[in-house]
């Protein structure tokens, strides 16, 4: 096994014994939703996905989005991206602002009673209107020739990780607007020459939510992770038809070189 990459641990897995809450984090709701083998592996027997490639430069653009709305935060004066599309908002107020922020430590959390799992998300942004309503934000970074739109795989996926922050904001006794909006930062190509620096679109991207499908998604979770039987694959799972294939080339091999040795 590499050195740069243990596949296995035993910290942190579902115990069905234990009545303790179980964490569980935003992503790994979409990662059950997915694949539920490759969650099961991962959640209940610990052995994790190969990592993926780091998004570092959305990591900075997300930090430089976050400060320059921290700033008209602290002054409770609407951003001028809120003036050009005409939203009478507001970034939120709240001393928990930060912690909301830290998916990786604390995120805004909520336990479910009926499956004892603790579901939490780290959120980039929280606006506020009028109504005092809570809008949930989120800011996404790419590199298109076209102008970024919300269809397709992908944007199925930011819609379910946009209501996961609307259902857990309700579910902490917040009102909160059905509508929420992506800050959607397209990076330009047309550009002469580099000269050290990227220049982006700002598009402001809204999405009307419906959490209606999480509760039920949870407690399939419940059953998945209290199950001795491993899942199905998810239909267009690379990681299951990887292994698959893999596996079976394996075993092939294997039983030849037996096959010689009988």
């Amino acid at each position: 096994m590499s050195k740069y990459y243990n596949a296995n641990r035993t910290r942190y897995l579902f115990d069905p014994k234990s009545s303790e809450p179980y964490r569980l984090s935003r992503s790994k709701i979409d990662f059950f939703i997915e694949c539920p083998k490759c969650f099961y592996l991962d959640q209940r027997l610990g052995t994790k996905r190969p990592p993926g490639y780091p998004f570092t430069l959305n990591v900075a653009v997300d930090e430089l989005l976050k400060k320059e709305f921290d700033v008209y935060r602290a002054s409770q004066t609407p951003h001028p991206l809120m003036k050009t599309y005409g939203l009478s908002v507001v970034p939120y107020q709240h001393p928990d602002m930060e912690k909301w922020r830290d998916s990786l430590r604390s995120g805004v959390e909520y336990l479910h009673p009926e499956t004892n799992l603790s579901v939490r998300g780290g959120v980039d942004d929280i606006w506020i209107n009028k109504s005092d309503e809570l809008l949930v934000v989120d800011y996404k970074a790419t590199s298109k020739r076209e102008a970024p739109t919300l269809e397709g795989t992908l944007g199925a996926q930011y819609q379910r990780q946009m209501e996961v922050y609307q259902w857990l904001l309700a579910k902490n006794g917040f009102k909160v607007s059905k509508t929420g909006y992506f800050v959607y930062v397209n990076g330009k190509k047309d550009a002469e020459a580099f000269d050290g620096k990227l220049e982006f679109d700002v598009h402001l991207l809204p999405l009307e939510g419906d959490y209606s499908w999480l509760e039920p998604v949870l407690l399939k979770i419940k059953d998945c992770l209290m199950s001795e039987d491993i899942p199905e694959s998810g239909l267009d799972c690379d990681y299951c038809a990887y292994r698959e294939t893999a596996g079976k080339k394996l075993q092939k091999i294997f039983l030849k070189k037996k096959s010689l040795f009988d």
